[in-house]
């Protein structure tokens, strides 16, 4: 959906909205045969709100912003436009979608791939920490679709011979509003100015907007707590939690990779199964993580904001904000982490004497007061001595592992899933702790 020279604001529909009790199938849409029978495959029985709005005019040509809650299907609402039209006119590099990680551009090429794998489609995933050799290869052979960060991109367009996206048809950008912000601003500039030589700014020509969201909020069945406690206790209250809600799976949100890779230590220390996924790690170990926790081989998944947008993890039931979010808007991206397409799940916000404020800022954004998460503080203090063991531990990990990163550049991330953490775990007596009688 390329832009053209002209800027026009955005405009509601001119035809009346589809109501979703009138559309029943992806058909109705005009969605193509083969593509209904590949959603068939992939489980979707019906279309979405996203889908229902923007399908039909994307069919159109029309260039659209959608707005939509998270895990509400946006990525199938630009997928099956772009390809039902490449099947009316197949042509190589016919469509890029941008997204601001990595791994939310693996995760739709995923989508695309099982969406299109009928008609032979081809995708290239083109990202940071991927060696560019490869990439360039990919390229080479000029595949129907191309998902990537903007960094990475530009690097190619630089550098790889006979590499350009001057016939591209279609353009997407997905988690615009981060795409657009101050990170991505000197990126997205070049690509709009120099790529798609029809954009010299970021137009669209009289764009269709369709919002199935109107306000920031969280979905209904997600139940939402906070708990208030002084900073230091905020491990043992963490081991707390993760005993009474044993049995679920748990995304975990720290503010620093060095806080994710600390918790994750502790953790393990302690016997649970947690991982760690955040900027520091070499994709491989990135993917890795998010992997073994997709496949349930592990629990708890600890993450920075690098895992809150776009991911779809269908069974996490319990989201922590360990550390509370300094953009509230960060919110609701990481709880819509759990409660996803239409299942319920919790999310827990620890608040410290310390966040008071940003806590306050985002129930203002959410425009609800949260109830207290009930725990009983006498049985929270006698974990304390078991955790001060565990962080003790974990600290020494941690200089073990920066000491070995110093002495050889080669050995770095070795340990990033803490799986091969040298043994210290072992040396905290009886592992995880066992759940009361009754419980």
């Amino acid at each position: 959906m390329a832009a053209s020279e002209e800027h026009d604001s955005p405009t509601e529909a001119s035809q009346p909205v589809v109501e979703e009790e009138e559309t029943k199938t992806f058909k109705d849409l005009g969605v193509t045969d083969v593509l209904c029978e590949a959603c068939d495959q992939l489980g979707w029985t019906k279309p979405t709100k996203i889908q229902i709005e923007a399908i039909p005019l994307a069919l159109q040509g029309r260039d659209i912003i959608g707005l939509a809650e998270t895990g509400s299907g946006k990525t199938g609402a630009f997928a099956l436009p772009i390809l039902n039209a490449l099947l009316e006119t197949p042509q190589r590099l016919f469509a890029l979608v941008l997204t601001p990680t990595r791994e939310l551009a693996f995760q739709i090429s995923e989508q695309f791939e099982a969406l299109g794998s009928s008609i032979g489609v081809q995708s290239a995933v083109i990202v940071g920490g991927i060696d560019s050799m490869s990439q360039s290869l990919a390229l080479a052979k000029k595949p129907h679709i191309i998902i990537a960060t903007p960094g990475r991109l530009i690097d190619h367009l630089e550098n790889t011979k006979g590499f350009n996206l001057r016939a591209l048809k279609y353009l997407v950008m997905d988690e615009a509003d981060r795409i657009l912000n101050m990170d991505f601003e000197t990126e997205v500039r070049f690509l709009f100015q120099n790529l798609v030589q029809k954009l010299q700014r970021a137009a669209l020509k009289n764009p269709v907007k369709c919002a199935v969201s109107s306000k920031y909020q969280t979905v209904e069945k997600l139940q939402q707590y906070y708990i208030f406690i002084p900073s230091k206790f905020k491990d043992t209250y963490l081991v707390y939690i993760l005993n009474e809600l044993a049995g679920n799976s748990f995304m975990i949100f720290c503010s620093t990779c060095n806080n994710t890779q600390r918790t994750a230590l502790l953790l393990r220390n302690l016997g649970f199964t947690a991982i760690p996924l955040h900027g520091q790690m070499s994709q491989s170990k990135r993917l890795g993580s998010l992997n073994k926790f997709k496949a349930k081989a592990r629990s708890i998944l600890l993450a920075t904001d690098v895992a809150s947008r776009g991911l779809d993890i269908p069974h996490v039931d319990v989201v922590v904000n360990f550390d509370i979010p300094t953009h509230s808007k960060d919110y609701i991206h990481r709880v819509g982490r759990t409660a996803r397409a239409g299942r319920s799940g919790k999310a827990i916000t620890f608040v410290t004497q310390y966040d008071v404020e940003l806590f306050q800022r985002i129930e203002h954004l959410i425009g609800k007061k949260l109830p207290v998460f009930p725990t009983q503080d006498d049985e929270v203090m006698m974990l304390t001595e078991r955790v001060a063991e565990a962080q003790r531990f974990a600290r020494m990990e941690l200089r073990e592992h920066g000491e070995k990163k110093k002495r050889s550049r080669e050995d770095a991330g070795d340990n990033d899933d803490t799986e091969g953490a040298i043994g210290v775990r072992n040396k905290v007596a009886g592992g995880k702790m066992k759940k009361r009688k009754g419980r």
